[in-house]
């Protein structure tokens, strides 16, 4: 195709508005002009189906209850896993008695070391590795937030399910907690398995406040 007709059949204009028109647009810029040219129909009704799409699928999204939103995933994942949490609870305290923790899981060694363990990573920040509930700085004791575990004073009751449920459920919602700080409820992270084995732990190292059980 010669320059002279590929002259002829440049317009200017705004837009193209025909197929097979080729516009050159009126405005430039630092020398720079811009050709259009119609887009062709099979991209001109993907982008109108897409259009359309995005509105059915919105309505359908947010005013139908046709799909679920991600906060109504979460919502379900979590009262599942609540519930699934409760049942184990529940299964688990059937067989969990104060008599069972006292005789048979603290004297387990490798339940104990299992608590012990557990202790270890998520308690020993507020109760201390002794359980003493207090950390030395030097020749200063300085007060953790947790109370101490050895001193035979157990706050929320003395039996070893008082201690589990303590555990599992922490502070009573009605109590101030010690020096304003409550025990997490652990029980949103840890399984009852593995609270009983910290409440075997506790029992262990304080013989003379849980007596073997006949």
């Amino acid at each position: 195709m010669s320059d002279e007709n590929s002259e002829q059949e440049v317009k200017r204009g705004d837009f193209a508005r025909k197929k097979g028109e080729v516009v050159l647009r009126e405005h430039e810029y630092d020398g720079i002009q811009e050709f259009d040219q119609k887009l062709p129909n099979w991209w001109l009704f993907t982008f109108y189906f897409a259009i359309v799409w995005f509105v059915v699928y919105w309505a359908l999204y947010y005013h139908t209850g046709t799909y679920k939103t991600d906060q109504q995933k979460i919502i379900e994942q979590v009262t599942q896993l609540q519930e699934q949490k409760a049942a184990a609870l529940a299964t688990a305290l059937e067989s969990i008695t104060d008599e069972a923790l006292i005789n048979e899981w603290a004297t387990d060694p490798v339940v104990v070391s299992a608590g012990e363990a557990i202790y270890t990573t998520n308690c020993v920040a507020c109760h201390s590795a002794d359980l003493s509930g207090v950390m030395l700085v030097g020749d200063q004791k300085i007060p953790l937030p947790g109370l101490p575990l050895d001193d035979g004073e157990w706050k929320y009751g003395s039996k070893p399910l008082d201690l589990f449920k303590l555990i599992n459920e922490g502070t009573p919602p009605d109590e101030p907690g010690h020096n304003g700080a409550k025990m997490t409820p652990w029980g949103q992270m840890l399984s009852p398995k593995q609270i009983a084995e910290v409440t075997a732990f506790l029992i262990a190292k304080n013989p003379d406040d849980f007596p073997a059980q006949q």
